[in-house]
């Protein structure tokens, strides 16, 4: 019997900024067969058991990862920050204007960009045939209600640029993050389940974890499982590198689905 209370969310892309394969490497990640090697920008889709459909990012693989299900409205977009990986596929979405308005949320640097790089999608004079667009500026920890879900933003740092994850009940999202200030963690109390972001296992980065800071962060929060997302082709194949995970964390892959209350 479905629980009314649940969400399911779907990874819909796990790779970094360049996605895996590499252009031009050679590499055994690169050129593995496994699918689960093969990781398109990141993107998830959280859906409730009451029909809300929610993405979080857009990146310019969104195409091809929203082809393969159904023709449906989404309810919201919202955007973790502007950098072109999560925002590039925002025009792709043209398709879905026969629904409504497109309703995307970001932080007010964020809804900014938008306008100031989709030009041609705001004014009184709109160009025929583009994505018809709302934005919406969200504040972190002021609670944003999109149908039966209650999404908390909370603001972490990329590098020294302050960025946006979002909390849905037990679960949170979290994706290019370095580091995290102290403030926001009584924002993450009760988090049962977390994809948050994890480059590599090895090499510093300087405005992404590592997989041991995934670990570290994680613990510190309590999360009993734990995903990670945003991985370079450095982090290795995909079996040798799910064993090489410390416990309690997995190795996400594009089409993961997992279903828990909210």
């Amino acid at each position: 019997m479905c629980n009314n209370n649940n969400i399911t969310v779907t990874l819909l892309g796990t790779g970094t900024s360049g996605g895996v394969p590499s252009l031009g490497c050679q590499c055994e990640v690169c050129r593995s067969k496994d699918p689960r090697d093969h990781r398109l920008r990141c993107v998830a889709l959280v859906e409730s058991a009451a029909g809300i459909r929610v993405l979080i990012d857009c990146g310019p693989d969104i195409r091809q990862q929203l082809m393969p299900l159904p023709f449906k409205p989404f309810d919201a977009i919202l955007m973790t920050h502007i950098h072109y990986d999560h925002v590039g596929g925002i025009d792709d979405l043209r398709p879905f204007s026969v629904f409504g308005p497109i309703n995307l949320y970001g932080d007010e640097k964020t809804c900014d960009h938008v306008r100031q790089i989709m030009p041609y999608c705001f004014g009184e004079h709109l160009y025929p045939g583009v994505p018809r667009l709302e934005l919406h500026t969200v504040r972190p920890h002021e609670p944003l209600r999109i149908g039966d879900l209650e999404i908390i933003p909370i603001e972490v740092m990329h590098g020294k640029m302050p960025i946006l994850g979002f909390r849905i009940g037990k679960f949170a999202y979290i994706t290019d993050m370095k580091t995290i200030g102290d403030a926001e963690l009584p924002y993450l109390d009760g988090v049962e389940t977390l994809v948050v972001n994890a480059l590599r296992f090895e090499k510093e980065h300087h405005s992404h974890q590592l997989v041991a800071d995934a670990a570290e962060f994680a613990h510190k929060i309590g999360a009993k499982q734990t995903y990670i997302t945003h991985v370079c082709h450095h982090i290795g194949l995909y079996d040798e590198a799910e064993k090489r995970m410390p416990e309690g964390l997995s190795l996400a892959y594009d089409g993961l689905k997992f279903n828990m209350e909210r």
